[in-house]
């Protein structure tokens, strides 16, 4: 099972949101670049990262930040937030980010998603980030018209290999993850899945493993790493980073 890091960039800083809630946050790391190699140290293999500026779509983002990151670790990147246009995407292809993850577009413009996959290649990663059944967009402040598994049944159509499922309710709250809808929605995409949201505990990370669906293919970790309350290290240990996953088996790319 994959272990996957997430660093959330604010103002070039790592900081974790309750719920996606901006007016919520903290920062655990003014040196996101440290922080990268410091998971990286650990074994991983992927390293996941948003840019929280973008997403909120102010006009401000971290791509200097990003391309940083890249440069200084070696592991595999996904990076998303508030990817809206053809030149964004490109931009952080350009740098080496090697999968981008898509959400407000590919809810509301489906079919431009279709174009960039055709033009840029199968690089995308479809991100469902859902409260209640319901999706969420731009920046989860808004509802995106329609539920969950409806997005993750289209997403094969249009060229997508990937899903990241976040259940917006347990993200940064240490309360658990939502292993039930991400298994709902890993089956209604049929395609490999990443959890996102709730965990708090290695004992949480260990009841992933057990009860996920052969499609959930790893967890990502965030504010349960920044507290603490796992050992990274530890973790992969129990879970070996080594063995090729269908997160990334050649079928999927």
């Amino acid at each position: 099972m994959l272990l996957i890091p997430a660093i959330d960039l604010s103002d070039g800083r790592c900081v974790r949101l309750l719920r996606g809630s901006f007016s919520d946050s903290t920062t655990y790391s003014n040196d996101p670049v440290e922080t990268a190699r410091s998971f990286e140290g650990c074994g991983i293999r992927w390293l996941h990262v948003v840019d929280l500026d973008a997403a909120e779509g102010k006009g401000r983002d971290n791509r200097a930040v990003i391309g940083k990151i890249r440069s200084a670790v070696s592991c595999r990147m996904e990076v998303g937030g508030g990817v809206r246009s053809e030149e964004q995407a490109r931009a952080l292809l350009d740098i080496g980010v090697d999968r981008i993850v898509l959400g407000t577009v590919l809810v509301r413009s489906p079919d431009i998603v279709a174009g960039w996959i055709q033009r840029l290649g199968r690089s995308f990663i479809g991100g469902i980030d859902a409260r209640d059944g319901r999706v969420k967009v731009s920046g989860w402040a808004s509802d995106g018209g329609a539920a969950d598994a409806e997005v993750a049944a289209g997403l094969a159509a249009l060229g997508i290999c990937w899903l990241i499922y976040t259940n917006i309710s347990k993200d940064g709250t240490l309360s658990g993850p939502d292993i039930e809808r991400t298994n709902a929605a890993a089956w209604a995409a049929r395609l490999p899945t990443i959890l996102s949201g709730g965990i708090g505990s290695e004992a949480d990370v260990e009841k992933v493993a057990r009860k996920r669906d052969p499609l959930v293919a790893g967890a990502i970790l965030g504010k349960a790493l920044y507290e603490a309350r796992v050992d990274l290290a530890g973790l992969v240990r129990r879970f070996p980073q080594d063995r090729l996953t269908a997160w990334e088996s050649p079928k999927a790319t």
